[in-house]
């Protein structure tokens, strides 16, 4: 029997598979298998009995529906038939999605055709066994899809949500048959002879065979398309779908089946986007089904239980969810897989029917009819497996992102240090995108196989054994660019890690600029971040060099391949001819895509992994146990808050204890006071009461809900009313209570938009005063049984202490539960319960008179602070009979402006409220986003900034000889196989050998070429952007959130690095290649060139109507991602404070949202991608098509024959190159808008310079700190009003000169300007006769010490922080620790000098920060000292110690202090009255004292805190 004979044969018999006595057992059974399965007849019969089969389950089933009315005799009976016949649901109200309406038209469309065909069939006659075996195949499957389509309207009647089992199996087996027609199909249409035949029922199959995908693509869903909304029989409300309620919802949700197969949904979008720049509310959002907070929820159901043991619990989980739609994009991919080879395998027939006698003229048609509908599918599929694995990509990104935000939400203290804040956001940004980059690279991983197999049959077929001379260069090269992307892949992992440490760095020194530029610490951070590029940038230039080599190999592949293939053909005597060598040629250009990909694919897998394996660490880290602590709330009994027998550690493994035999009962409505020296355990022992520690043993108990106010303000980046009503409704009585009680009414008063005005990031715009009362107006308004308050009082001065101790803590909180910690020992006698704290132990307890009757730690306490108040007694002495004239307040001399700002109070805040203009409460601008093409200016930039335009001319010379080399080896390939041409096998083989060699010389150069300039451009932009922050104002960094300046060095750097110069390249290439591919096609089929003017004008046209959207919705990605990032990164910082309140459900609906926000724009950008793909691709089916018909119709002798397989071989992949080249020159301009915006910020105004050549000061300037203020004035910005205005005044060397003030007055105006990091506006500042304002601002600040309000630590070592520039001996240090009073401490750690310290310093309570920047100044030794507030976060105890130490250290300088404590200043040699940016008073406090001033009301106030409350 011949090989086909089975493809062809009609007959239903089983006879032609007997056999001889002596044939084997196995050889007969291949002969059944393939009479059932390749015979046309029992093909038929086969699906007939799975019909049948299937239609008796249906009667069956029915059946029993119907019997069980009859049979069971009770109430429920009749209600059995209203539900869906092969099984259902109770009623609910739905709606209706495209898939219900798609199966419904199928299974309609396939019951007509059959029913048709079978009508026919029997009219015509039906004589023999195979007419009548087709006849009633047509009627047993029509029957049964008109059963179907009964069925479906079934379903909808009953609200049924998904197919029936038994359905979903038939369709499934019923397209594996069909699969088998259509095989078979298209092998007899190729493989059984030399003339074309294809029968009707060949024709009906194919056609029909994408219906039979599209009802296996549903029964692999399951879903029925039916949507349920809300239960009818509970009678409760009708809960609308999200997408009902929004208006602007995406047309996806409810496109019909016609729609969605060609992205027509996405028309409107485009349109808007085509007549104006899309903004952000204009572009759609997402369907219900891709939206975050069901991506969340979806996930969390399938992740494993407690019980299951998961190596890998991410990829479990996202295969559980995910597991559908990867069987159905892997549907797509092998539908793709089989029609990308109909095209090479035509060849052959076209230049055998163009050199052929064409007797049948019909033959040629059929040709380019199977050409078009095989390029059509291919369109299609090829678009939809790029969108659906885009859209399960956005579903895996979505789902990490808002499961890895919850995640943060419940880790416990030790586990968020673990990871750090960084670390997470890169778990977020990087792994999330990684795993979703990698959907569309994981069908090549199995795809690669098969599209080699495939292709090597292919040339076997043609080329016989020389295919072998392929496989082992394939193999080969598979080998060399394996251990090359391994290679990479270890490159790529340094590279991630080292640009983690940078992107750390940035994000700290972006958070600490304010102490950096006071410190003038800008070259050092300068010099860290640079060291940390250049290995990141290392490692950089190791990935590109080699990813040039990978890719010069695979670019040359098939010219290489070519070669060896054809030289082996010749070795083996196989003849070459135009027909199998243009076969061979296409094989390899298909060939190319699989190799190229694979090793990315690998690589890609490899990234996956690793991130998986990072996720899994972070997602199986403990979680904080909500056990710790028994809460109840609306409890009897009288203790609020109880521990017994406590001991915690902040460490989940235990090993550092922090609290010990810690036992401690609070009553209800009792204040409680803990208090103690620096580090002694008050914050923790908050802490475990709010259950943040890890408890080792005891109990807790809470009775009640509790408010939480941190030592550290937590302030949100909104309006300051939305920061106190904190999610809570508005209750106008309560609200305007609370402001009073916290004494905000007189900031709302100064500021130009009250309590509408938006904080910056960290609240960067307010005083420290300011966020700590606005903090306490939280928590007051959330109206909570037990309040735990972490030192509130040391931020304010002594006046508004006393006010909100009077009205908020023993006011509006009287009766409620109080829990303080606090250094302010006069508000003490007030507590019902005081407990001391030393070394993490509570060693007394009890009322204020016992307590100093006892002694020890708070007998220590209490007469520092007696002292400090004897201290200021005696300088007030003189002043007794003068106190009931004293002013009560400084604002009833001086009244207020009304654009006075808030951030003027003394906590070295500059002002960034007065910078914005009147009419507008938003601080925080929106980002600059430019809207329309890409500039050239941008383009110019980046292709000129290495070497200028010849870098760009040589790439694109070496491109241009590259591309001529290959069209030059086809050409020679047409030459020598024409039927003309005497065939020489050794001069074809040598010249064709020639220009490969070339062909690989050009790729190689043209590789590390670009790689070369791309590095090179992407260093001096990284330089650029550096410098560019580093020399910014102040200012700019108080509007712009750190958010914005991080996505440009990350990931805009990024596209920069790698990205942008590859993208480049490849559409250089894809250009020059569609030129080539379009000039041979047109030369070889020459009527063809009239239809290029229009296909180009319809590709410019496109271009530009995608381009307008696509381009700006790119622009409104990259701004709504860095929201997401910073809400998280605001979240973890207030961690304590939002899991006190129990806001995480508030918070995690905040990060829905931004992701939502994100998503849509992702959504819409992929959909926009594929809808001008399939259009672009489409155009180019259709001129491939008309230039095939063309060869077909015109006479052989104006074609040749050899010229129609070259035409062929270059145009069958002409519509994806067409389309690939306005899509990747569309990517570029989206990726160049990374560029456009790093320019943006390399174009910031700078301050003025760090040096001035001419103007440099002495070496030991200042040489005795005499300071001279000549009418000073300031203001923020041209068009603001005055801050300071005319300040005048004279300090001689080494005084002590304290500065006191309301808020708003502008002491920390007046520090700013001594640094400049605010010009004056006139006037001038004379130190040791120099005019400051002619210096460079290093020459000046580096000579100045400062110690600002709130402490500031970086990550390293106590050394790095203490002496950052490397200045000073262990000695030198030692000796500064100590008289800062944190020797011991330093030395109890193992590490001494080196001990670390985490990011933020969160490892160190904040008074030892405190002392630690203490510390620094000690070491600077500078002639002129700034103090702000800088021992606020410390006892009376230790504030006293350090003021001694201060004025024994700092002698002989000149030392400026702002202070709230009056007996920090009480000693000062002079003291500065500053209010509403004059110099009221400037005496000694003795003198001041002696009369009526301002100076004696503040005294006065501060006298009477302890005795007035």
């Amino acid at each position: 029997m011949v090989a086909d004979s089975w493809l062809t044969n009609l007959d239903c018999s089983a006879s032609s598979t007997h056999s001889s006595d002596n044939t084997s057992f196995v050889l007969v059974v291949i002969e059944w298998l393939k009479f059932i399965f390749l015979s046309p007849c029992p093909q038929r019969i086969l699906l007939s009995s799975v019909d049948l089969l299937f239609l008796f389950v249906l009667l069956v089933l029915a059946v029993k529906k119907l019997s069980s009315r009859f049979v069971i005799k009770n109430e429920n009976s009749t209600a059995s038939l209203d539900k869906p016949l092969l099984g259902g649901d109770e009623r609910f109200q739905f709606r209706v999605t495209f898939w219900f309406y798609g199966s419904l038209v199928v299974t309609a469309l396939l019951a007509i055709c059959n029913s048709v065909l079978c009508m026919l069939a029997f009219s015509q006659g039906v004589q023999s066994r195979w007419e009548i075996t087709e006849a009633f195949f047509r009627l047993i499957h029509g029957v049964t899809y008109f059963a179907i389509f009964v069925l479906i309207v079934h379903e909808r009647r009953f609200v049924a949500v998904s197919h029936p089992m038994a359905l979903r199996v038939y369709w499934g087996m019923s397209y594996a048959i069909v699969l088998l027609f259509a095989i078979t199909a298209i092998a007899r249409l190729f493989f059984t002879g030399d003339n074309l035949v294809l029968r009707m029922d060949d024709i009906v199959v194919l056609v029909c065979f994408p219906l039979y995908l599209c009802l296996l693509v549903a029964a692999i869903r399951g879903s029925s398309g039916i949507c349920r909304t809300s239960q009818l029989e509970n009678g409760g409300n009708s809960r609308l779908e999200t997408d009902e309620l929004d208006s602007n919802v995406s047309g996806y949700g409810t496109a019909s089946l016609f729609s969605r197969l060609v992205w027509n949904w996405m028309n409107p979008v485009l349109s808007k986007g085509y007549e104006s720049p899309l903004k952000l509310d204009e572009v759609p959002s997402l369907p219900p089904d891709f939206r975050a907070e069901r991506m969340a929820d979806f996930f969390e159901k399938n992740w494993p239980k407690p019980g299951e043991n998961v190596k890998y619990p991410v990829l479990m989980t996202l295969f559980r969810c995910f597991w559908k739609d990867i069987v159905i994009i892997s549907v797509l991919a092998i539908v793709q897989l089989v029609v990308m080879y109909i095209g090479p395998v035509l060849i052959q027939s076209f230049i055998n029917f163009t050199s052929g006698d064409r007797s049948n003229p019909y033959e040629g048609y059929y040709l380019v009819l199977v050409l078009f509908v095989s390029k059509v599918i291919e369109v299609v599929t090829s678009h939809h497996f790029n969108f659906q694995s885009q859209m399960l990509g956005m579903k895996i990104r979505s789902s990490l992102i808002t499961t890895l935000y919850k995640k943060g939400l419940r880790l416990t203290c030790s586990s968020r240090q673990a990871h750090g804040v960084g670390q997470i956001v890169n778990y977020m940004a990087v792994d999330s995108q990684q795993l979703s980059d990698m959907m569309l690279q994981l069908h090549s991983l199995w795809l690669m196989p098969l599209q080699l197999g495939a292709s090597l049959l292919l040339l076997y077929y043609y080329m016989g054994v020389s295919m072998f001379a392929a496989f082992i260069l394939i193999i080969g090269a598979m080998i060399s660019t394996l251990w090359m992307t391994r290679k990479n892949n270890q490159f790529q992992l340094q590279l991630m890690l080292k640009r983690d440490s940078r992107m750390k760095a940035i994000n700290e020194l972006l958070g600490n600029m304010r102490v950096i530029k006071f410190q003038a610490w800008e070259e050092h951070f300068k010099e860290k971040i640079r060291s940390l590029r250049n290995k990141e940038f290392s490692w950089l230039s190791k990935f590109m060099y080699l990813l040039s080599c990978n890719l010069s190999v695979l670019w040359s592949m098939s010219q290489v391949i070519a070669a060896f293939t054809f030289g082996a053909a010749i070795i083996f005597k196989i003849p070459l001819d135009a027909a199998t060598v243009f076969t061979a040629t296409t094989v390899f250009r298909i060939l190319q895509d699989p190799i190229r990909t694979f090793p990315q694919s690998l690589m890609s897998l490899s990234q996956a992994m690793i991130s998986l394996g990072r996720l899994d660490g972070y997602m199986t880290s403990r979680e904080l146990d909500h056990k710790v602590v028994e809460r109840e709330e609306g409890c009897s009994g009288r203790i609020a808050v109880e521990v017994k027998d406590g001991m915690f550690s902040w460490e989940d493994d235990g090993d550092q204890i922090v609290l010990k035999d810690i036992n401690v009962e609070i009553r209800k409505g009792e204040l409680a006071a803990i208090v103690g020296m620096v580090g002694s355990g008050k914050s923790s022992l908050l802490a475990s009461i709010l259950g943040e520690l890890h408890k080792l043993s005891g109990e807790v108990r809470v009775c009640g809900s509790t408010a939480y106010v941190a030592q550290t303000s937590w302030i949100q980046n909104c309006s300051i009313q939305e920061n106190i009503l904190f999610g809570s409704p508005m209750n106008d009585k309560r609200y305007k209570d609370v402001l009073r009680v916290c004494s905000l009414e007189k900031d709302f008063e100064i500021l130009e938009h009250g309590d509408q005005t938006e904080i910056g990031e960290r609240g960067i715009n307010l005083s420290g005063g300011q966020k700590q009362r606005i903090q306490l107006a939280r928590a007051v308004y959330q109206d909570r049984d037990i309040y735990l308050l972490d030192d509130i009082f040391s931020a304010v001065d002594a006046q508004t202490g006393s006010e909100i101790f009077k009205e908020c803590v023993r006011g509006a909180l009287m009766d409620k539960t109080i829990v303080l910690v606090t250094h302010q020992v006069d508000f003490l006698h007030n507590a019902d319960l005081i407990l001391v704290m030393r070394d993490g132990k509570i060693v007394q307890s009890g009322k204020y008179e016992e307590l100093l009757e006892a002694g020890m730690d708070f007998g220590d306490l209490v007469a520092a602070h007696e002292n400090s108040m004897e201290l200021m007694e005696s300088s007030t002495g003189a002043s007794g009979e003068c106190d009931l004239q004293t002013p009560k307040s400084p604002h009833q001399l001086t009244p207020k402006s009304p654009h006075q700002k808030c951030q003027e109070e003394a906590n070295g805040g500059s002002s960034s409220l007065d910078q914005q203009p009147k009419g507008s409460s938003k601080l925080i601008k929106d980002e600059e986003r430019e809207t329309g093409h890409v500039s050239f200016d941008v383009y110019e930039q980046y292709f000129t900034e290495a070497f200028g335009w010849w870098g760009v001319a040589a790439v694109v010379i070496i491109s241009l000889f590259w591309q001529g080399s290959t069209m030059l080896s086809d050409y020679w390939l047409a030459y020598e196989t024409s039927e003309d041409h005497i065939f020489n096998p050794s001069l074809f083989i040598e010249v064709y050998s020639f220009i490969a060699v070339i062909c690989c010389i050009f790729v190689v150069g043209r590789s590390f070429l670009v790689a070369f300039l791309g590095l090179k451009t992407a260093q001096r932009f990284f330089d650029q952007i550096l410098d560019s922050i580093l020399h910014a104002p102040m200012s700019f960094f108080d509007t712009t959130p750190s958010g914005r300046i991080l996505s440009r060095a990350s990931t805009d750097q990024a596209y920069v690095d790698f990205m942008i110069p590859l993208f480049l390249s490849i559409v250089l290439l894809i250009y020059f290649s569609l030129v080539g591919m379009l000039f041979i096609t047109c030369v070889s089929a020459w009527p063809t060139i009239f239809l290029i003017i229009p296909l180009v004008w319809l590709n410019i046209w496109y271009r530009r109507y995608y381009i307008a959207s696509s381009r700006e919705i790119t622009r409104l990605g990259s701004i709504t991602r860095a929201p997401i990032l910073h809400h998280f990164s605001e979240t973890i910082s207030g961690i304590m404070t939002l899991r006190c309140f129990r806001k995480q459900d508030k918070f995690f609906q905040g990060n829905v949202e931004r992701v939502n926000a994100n998503l849509r724009m992702d959504f819409h950008n992929s959909a926009s991608n594929e809808w001008l793909g399939l259009r672009l691709e489409f155009i180019g089916s259709i001129l491939i098509c008309i230039a095939t018909t063309i060869m077909v119709v015109l006479p052989s002798f104006v074609i040749p024959p050899e010229y129609v397989g070259l035409a062929l071989s270059y145009g069958l992949p002409l519509n994806s190159v067409l389309f690939y080249a306005v899509f990747m020159s569309c990517t570029v301009e989206n990726r160049m808008v990374s560029v456009e915006r790093i320019k943006q910020f390399i174009r910031i105004p700078s301050e003025a310079s760090w040096r001035i050549a001419n103007c440099l000061p002495s070496l030991d300037w200042p040489y005795h700190g005499d300071i001279e203020i000549n009418n000073l004035k300031v203001r923020y910005r041209s068009d603001t009003p005055l801050v300071l205005k005319g300040i005048s005044l004279r300090i001689n060397g080494g005084e002590k000169i304290g500065v006191v003030g309301r808020t708003g007055s502008g002491k920390s105006t007046l520090i700013q300007v001594f640094f400049r990091l605010v010009e004056p506006s006139s006037g001038t500042i004379i130190i040791d006769g120099v005019d400051i304002c002619k210096l460079g601002l290093h020459d000046l600040r580096s000579r100045f010490g400062i110690i600002p309000q709130e402490p500031v630590l970086f990550q390293g070592t106590v050394r790095s922080n203490i002496d950052p520039l490397e200045q000073y001996s262990d000695d030198e240090i030692w000796k500064s620790l100590e008289r800062c009073q944190l020797k011991d401490v330093v030395a109890a750690k193992p590490e001494k000098l080196d001990a670390p310290v985490v990011e933020s310093g969160d490892n160190w309570s904040v008074g030892q920060r405190q002392l630690l920047c203490l510390g620094r100044v000690m070491l600077k030794k500078s002639k002129i000292l700034f103090m702000d507030e800088a021992t606020a976060s410390v006892d009376s105890q230790t504030d006293a110690v350090i003021q001694r130490i201060i004025r024994e250290d700092f002698a002989a300088c000149t030392i400026i202090t702002i202070a709230h404590r009056i007996p920090t200043v009480i000693d000062c040699d002079r003291v500065l009255v500053v209010d509403d940016g004059w110099a009221k008073e400037f005496e000694r406090p003795a003198t001041l004292l002696e009369r009526p001033s301002l100076f004696a009301s503040l005294v006065q106030e501060y006298s009477n805190r302890s005795t007035g409350v």
